[in-house]
């Protein structure tokens, strides 16, 4: 009943809508057409969510489609748990149709802005020391070695490496990220941000990101240089 009344307000919307049961039919529907949103509940008949997302986080052709979770889970453990797992955002049940609406033409708009060529070529690649951002080709290297980040994650790193040792409070952040009239709490930053360590962590580079106790985050443009 919850999926057919999302599908009927969001092809409103002139949306074109694939409504699937279970992981099963949503793996045979993302085989045929890849989706430029998905929308997973946190219950599922065959696979919990958080499960299903992490799978399509870890596999090339889905790392970077973008993912809202539903779920009737309004702890803040859960909501770590969710986006730790891959989701852009987070939404509890009871559903608002318009606050749905809105989270995803705010996300579908940070993808489209995200995937449109920088023109100017003098600022397609940021550097600092051993670290590329490529801001063309969406491709994050360390050492030479290609890094995967998720579209928030990349975003995150591009604002800040953009303006290294400045600090940006997570209110900042989220305007400059997800935008001034995103739903997102502020939360979801630290949590973006713990994805981002880990992934620069893997290749000692975690430091660049810096936490300044009650003021925000920063990138240490110091912090790894080419020895």
């Amino acid at each position: 009943a919850i999926r057919q009344m999302i599908r009927i307000a969001l092809e409103r919307h002139n949306y074109e809508i694939i409504e699937v049961g279970n992981v099963a039919q949503a793996r045979v529907a993302i085989a045929d057409s890849l989706p430029d949103l998905l929308l997973i509940d946190w219950m599922l008949p065959d696979q919990p969510g958080p499960d299903l997302i992490k799978q399509l986080r870890s596999e090339e052709r889905t790392r970077s489609v973008p993912i809202i979770m539903l779920t009737a889970r309004a702890e803040e453990n859960d909501m770590i748990k969710g986006l730790e797992a891959g989701a852009d955002d987070y939404i509890y049940k009871p559903l608002s149709l318009k606050n749905l609406h809105a989270r995803i033409k705010a996300l579908l708009r940070r993808v489209e802005t995200q995937a449109q060529t920088d023109n100017d070529a003098q600022k397609s690649v940021l550097k600092s020391g051993k670290i590329e951002l490529d801001t063309h080709s969406l491709q994050l290297s360390i050492d030479g070695h290609f890094i995967h980040l998720g579209i928030t994650e990349f975003r995150l790193l591009e604002f800040l490496m953009g303006h290294a040792d400045r600090v940006y409070s997570r209110a900042q952040l989220l305007d400059a990220i997800w935008g001034q009239n995103s739903f997102i709490e502020e939360r979801t930053v630290d949590v973006h941000i713990l994805r981002l360590r880990k992934a620069l962590k893997a290749h000692d580079a975690d430091k660049v990101i810096k936490t300044i106790r009650g003021a925000g985050y920063l990138f240490v443009k110091e912090a790894y240089q080419v020895e």
